[in-house]
């Protein structure tokens, strides 16, 4: 009898602390800096499918629960289940709707990682609860153990949408990149004084075609050990939207004064391939250096 008790008193100790971390995300992630949590307040926040089936099925059963306590056929702690997996399964629906979203912006990938990390600590909780509970012969071993898969979903999860979270802010950031160099490349013409400054040119004999596209991806592999990095091939969103022609061409993300910068410049020169080589940030714009390969576009055509 003493040992039930004191697996009850634990259990409640846990529930509370588990409550605690449901009701407050912030415990178990690291607090966003102001600047960042203000721009977290303008992100919509993610919500919940009320019509999931798991979500159903999990209101279902706290009306079943409530019927079995009240006529006393289930212990109390049953209700206490039923509450987090309603939350679960909210929870859950968040992340099978958003997980693979086409739509989803990277500071709402953000809230998939926070979605899964308050669930996985619901799931610990109840985990070891049940635990508790099956060494005082409350609940079944078999039941307990059933958590562990539970816990281990939740893992699954939250893995699931750190990668997405990732995957999400690297393709953000590359967008931000291309249009930071189309940005850069459509203002040469305006700014002739940038010439020998920001960026140098190299005409070569103007054309620059896929065959030379590919001797150079293969030269640059032979030399670093490595892909030649490339922010923009040929004609991309970015530049159609700024009525920028960049077809037939490419940005190569590196800088003219860094090894692999200088040795690329040198090859095109030898090859007498067309380049524009930017080695400084433009005042005021969010822009890194970068070699444009192949004949300027018309805009850039009328900086000469």
């Amino acid at each position: 009898m003493f040992h039930r008790i004191a697996a009850l008193a634990a259990l409640f100790a846990i529930s509370v602390f588990a409550q605690e971390l449901v009701q407050d995300p912030a415990a178990t992630v690291l607090p966003a800096a102001p600047q960042a949590q203000a721009e977290l307040a303008q992100v919509p926040e993610l919500q919940p499918d009320l019509s999931d089936s798991g979500v159903l099925r999990a209101q279902d059963n706290m009306q079943r629960v409530r019927s079995l306590i009240s006529h006393g056929a289930v212990p109390l702690v049953r209700y206490q289940r039923a509450l987090e997996g309603i939350e679960d399964a909210k929870d859950m629906s968040i992340l099978h709707k958003y997980l693979y979203s086409k739509d989803l912006l990277p500071e709402q990938a953000e809230q998939l990682i926070r979605i899964a990390q308050r669930m996985l600590v619901r799931r610990k909780a109840d985990m070891e609860r049940m635990r508790m509970l099956a060494s005082s012969g409350v609940v079944s071993r078999s039941e307990a153990e059933a958590t562990d898969a539970d816990f281990e979903l939740a893992q699954n999860e939250l893995q699931l949408a750190q990668t997405r979270a990732m995957l999400i802010q690297q393709i953000a950031e590359s967008l931000r990149i291309e249009r930071a160099l189309a940005s850069i490349e459509l203002q040469v013409e305006l700014h002739p004084e940038w010439v020998g400054t920001v960026y140098t040119k190299y005409d070569g004999r103007g054309v620059f075609t896929s065959v030379d596209r590919d001797r150079i991806a293969g030269a640059f592999m032979a030399r670093f050990a490595k892909s030649m990095p490339i922010s923009a091939d040929g004609e991309t969103a970015t530049h159609k939207a700024m009525h920028f022609d960049h077809r037939g061409r490419i940005d190569v993300p590196v800088s003219p004064d860094q090894p692999e910068g200088q040795w690329l410049m040198q090859f095109l020169q030898v090859n007498q391939i067309p380049y524009f080589a930017f080695r400084t940030a433009v005042p005021g714009k969010a822009t890194g250096p970068h070699i444009h390969i192949g004949p300027g576009s018309a805009r850039l055509g009328q900086a000469d």
